[in-house]
């Protein structure tokens, strides 16, 4: 097995990081953390240099799907911004993907050039006050009449609803005893009449804010079902489809950044303080923190990378999805919590970088399925994996 990257993918990171230094330093990074800004100057930026086409299909403008490359863009665009990676997430995956595997082809000649160009943010209106894990329990509701679609309901930890075009929404559209039989994926635009949107104060992942979503007898074209017509109770079969396991990479992705921006700041700050006449990193107990912290990012990587050529290939990955998602973020939250403990009193300020990767790696082992779920998902399917 050769581990070594391809040229292509090496030129992609060369390509980021001079982005990344240019269009998003730490200052900048700053303002928009405190602000919960979305820069959306700097994602057409993004865009201009064909980083959202990559999981577009050449026909519909895009560089054709590589899964890989698109989780080492969200790492780079990670170590330094959520406010940037979390936005290309909706474009790319979201909405790249899940039109990609569920559009009809009008939907897809209307909607995945938009991706390719960076015109098109789809925000995931998927889990409810009452609904996060078990998604066959929610009770917004979407009724057709006609040529229209009317639906009401609520959905909660809706993330980047404010920036985007359309947010992506599962809806029951038959009984609920009926569960999984009965629920469709419909596009609303945050502007249509009847929706109502409220932020949710979250302590991190700033610039695609969290909130929650009311929808009160709004009302979208029959076109705005994904899958078209078939696509009329079809929704859990597109929701669980492969675009699920790419999720939860793309969550582990986030992970592999931040920890990597936590290892760097914490091993250069090592050798820049000086403590009792000494820099800290000569010290034995913080150069075991460091190798620790680093042999952890290092199989995480690899976990995240193995899972990701696996999706490329179309082959099952289920298991080894929810293995990446599980263990790239605990050891993103076990890395930022070190990082923090190496600042010492300096990691709990803000005038550093540490205390916001602590707040954003909290958040990683629940968003996407938490690590809780990814531990079920790998033991159901123990048996027929081993």
């Amino acid at each position: 097995m050769n581990f070594d990257e391809s040229e292509i993918i090496g030129h992609l990171r060369a390509t980021l990081e001079r982005f990344v230094e240019k269009e998003m330093p730490r200052n900048l990074v700053a303002q928009w953390d405190k602000a919960n800004h979305f820069p959306r100057d700097v994602f057409k930026k993004l865009a201009d240099i064909g980083m959202m086409g990559l999981t577009v299909p050449e026909e519909h403008g895009g560089a054709g799907r590589d899964i890989l490359a698109t989780m080492i863009v969200i790492e780079e665009l990670s170590r330094r911004s959520l406010a940037v990676s979390v936005p290309y997430i909706m474009a790319t995956c979201y909405a790249g993907m899940n039109l990609d595997e569920c559009a009809t082809e009008e939907q897809k000649r209307e909607f995945l050039p938009r991706v390719a160009d960076g015109s098109l943010i789809f925000a995931y209106g998927l889990t409810e006050p009452d609904a996060g894990a078990d998604l066959a329990s929610i009770k917004t509701r979407a009724e057709r009449h006609g040529d229209v679609i009317r639906i009401n309901g609520a959905k909660r930890f809706c993330s980047g609803a404010e920036i985007s075009d359309y947010i992506y929404t599962l809806v029951r559209t038959g009984p609920e005893e009926a569960r999984h039989k009965n629920l469709s994926i419909v596009l609303v635009p945050p502007t249509a009449a009847g929706v109502t949107i409220e932020r949710i104060d979250s302590l991190g992942m700033k610039g695609a804010a969290t909130t929650d979503v009311t929808f009160e007898d709004v009302e979208v074209p029959l076109a705005n079902l994904i899958g078209g017509e078939v696509g009329w109770n079809a929704g859990w079969r597109m929701l669980v489809g492969p675009g699920l396991d790419v999720e939860k990479l793309e969550v582990a992705a986030i992970a592999i950044g931040v920890a990597r921006a936590a290892l760097d700041d914490a091993w250069s700050y090592a050798f820049e303080r000086r403590q009792f006449g000494k820099l800290i990193g000569t010290y034995q107990s913080i150069q075991h923190k460091l190798a620790e912290m680093k042999t952890q990012l290092h199989a995480a990587r690899l976990t995240v990378y193995q899972a990701a050529w696996l999706a490329n290939e179309h082959r099952d990955c289920g298991v080894e999805s929810s293995m990446a998602k599980l263990f790239a973020t605990e050891v993103c939250k076990f890395v930022a919590l070190e990082c923090q403990t190496i600042f010492g009193a300096y990691g709990y300020v803000k005038e550093f970088d540490a205390e916001r990767y602590v707040r954003d790696a909290l958040l990683l082992p629940i968003i996407g399925g938490s690590s809780a779920i990814q531990r079920n998902n790998i033991f159901k399917r123990a048996n027929t994996y081993a």
